[in-house]
Order: C-alpha cells, then structure tokens, then sequence
C-alpha cells in the first residue's frame, strides 16, 4: 500500500508530550539502575494477533527522542498484514534507551493497528461493492490525525477532519434552528462556493425535504437496510449518500449492497481494540 507518512513536525509533540508523562520526575530508574550505559540490543516488534500495522513512525520517533543512535528496520511497513508471530521491525541500539521507549512505542503502535485492522475488517466485508468505509470525529482528543491515518493505514478513508472541514447540519442544528429549511439557507448564505454541505436526516420524509434544498451530501443516520434502499433510489445520484449508526463488520455488506456511497464508523476509532503487538529481546 502506498500510504504517505505524517509529517514528523506534527508526530513530535505527541510522542514528546507521551515520553514526558512516562519518565515523569526521575526518568528510568529501573533501566537506568539495571542496565550499564554502554550496554547495546537488539530487539524485535512482533504482532501476537493477526492484523494491520499503522504507527509504526510514532514507534520509531519514540525510541530516537531517547536516543538518536537507536535503529529501527521495518519488515512490515504501515499497511502490511500481519500473523502471529511476524517480525513487524527490528530495533537495535543503546538497551537502555529501547527500554525507557518501550511502553510509549508499543502504546501508539497496538493502538493505531488496532484500527488499521478493525478498519480492514470492514473494508474485506464490503469489497465488491462501491461503498467506502470512513471514519468520524469520535477519536481521542489529541490523537485525531494520527488516529485517521490508520484508518488510511486499513483501507478506508477519511470524514472531516474538524468542523472547519465543511457543514455538517445535524439534528440538534435543524431543532434549534427550526427546520431542515432554516438550516440549509442559513449554511448557504454564510460559506464560501467551495465549502460542501451535508444534511443528516433519520426519515424518508426528511430526505425528500432535504433534497428539494440540493445539498450536496445528506447523511442516512440509523435506517433499516431496507429505508437505505429507498434512500438511495430518491437520491439517484443528486448528492453524496452516507449510511451511519451501529454499523458493524456483520450488516456493512447489506449497508452496502444498497449502493450507498459512503459508510461512517465512529467506532473504529473511539472503541477498536488494541492490536497485540510486543518488544522481544533477541540474543547477538
């Protein structure tokens, strides 16, 4: 997979801030105390569970905030599918530097593979079909960036990235404003030709009334497959669709087999479980 890194100017301040909170007052005490300083290792990343890298640039940045002399070779880049067992990168230099490092590399690492795999998961389920699967706002304060790009890592792709990507005009908008009406005039008059306009709507009746005002995406949120169905056939290609709510690796074929355009996941970012991925030593 062709996947383009993130800058390292972004990556910095999260792992710095993630080592700070580690090393805490006294740095290391038990590496620092056990291991001699001139001591050098090497060690592997190894997955224990089938699944997807990502993050593996927020690893290796931890280990060379430590120290800079630390060498990180990656078998399996960001995107890779892994077995149990599969050397993911090898890490070798200053031991005690790897083991200050360990905790905060494997914590960005079995995160973000986490949800490159559960985000791959759901691609597999709807390969075949045009739907893509992307991901919401509903990520770990600080971690947004990060967190969408293993979503890339797994296949998908990405929604808004913060409020100042586009209007999104949901329920509690059209409630306090008065109307889908109201809304949607208000959004026009008050953004730029350039800035996209979805509507979310949870009835057929909503939908019709939210594409005689052509947005130029109407979100599906909640609907049975079978409304799903009726939804894409009003639209017929007059606005981008987006089916969410609850969808799993189970019912997203279904979903998709409608011929919705987009379908968006919150949990693959706020609730994928972690991929299990350890630091071994290996003896030279």
């Amino acid at each position: 997979m062709n996947l383009p890194p993130l800058p390292a100017i972004m990556l910095e301040p999260l792992v710095r801030a993630a080592l700070l909170e580690d090393l805490g007052r006294a740095g290391d005490l038990t590496s620092d105390a056990i291991i001699p300083k001139g001591h050098r290792a090497t060690t592997l990343l190894t997955a224990r569970q089938a699944g997807t890298v990502a993050g593996l640039d927020l690893a290796m940045l931890a280990f060379r905030l430590i120290d800079p002399n630390v060498e990180m070779i990656v078998h399996s880049p960001d995107g890779g599918e892994v077995a149990p067992g599969h050397i993911i990168a090898s890490v070798s230099g200053p031991a005690r530097a790897i083991l200050t490092a360990e905790r905060t590399a494997l914590n960005f690492l079995c995160h973000l593979s986490g949800i490159a795999t559960a985000t791959a998961s759901i691609v597999a389920a709807v390969r075949g079909h045009g739907a893509k699967i992307v991901c919401t706002r509903k990520t770990t304060p600080g971690l947004r960036a990060v967190e969408k790009y293993a979503v890339r890592a797994g296949g998908g792709a990405n929604h808004r990235f913060g409020l100042d990507d586009a209007i999104l005009i949901k329920d509690n908008h059209i409630a306090i404003a008065g109307g889908i009406r109201t809304a949607m005039e208000r959004a026009r008059s008050s953004v730029g030709h350039l800035v996209k306009i979805e509507v979310e709507v949870d009835t057929l009746a909503q939908l019709e009334e939210a594409l005689a005002l052509t947005p130029d995406a109407v979100l599906l949120d909640n609907m049975s497959v079978d409304e799903l169905h009726q939804a894409v056939a009003m639209v017929a290609g007059r606005a981008t669709t987006e089916a969410s709510g609850r969808i799993t690796a189970a019912i997203a074929p279904a979903v998709a087999a409608t011929g919705i355009d987009l379908i968006s996941i919150g949990w693959l970012t706020h609730s994928a479980p972690i991929l299990d991925i350890g630091l071994d030593y290996r003896e030279l």
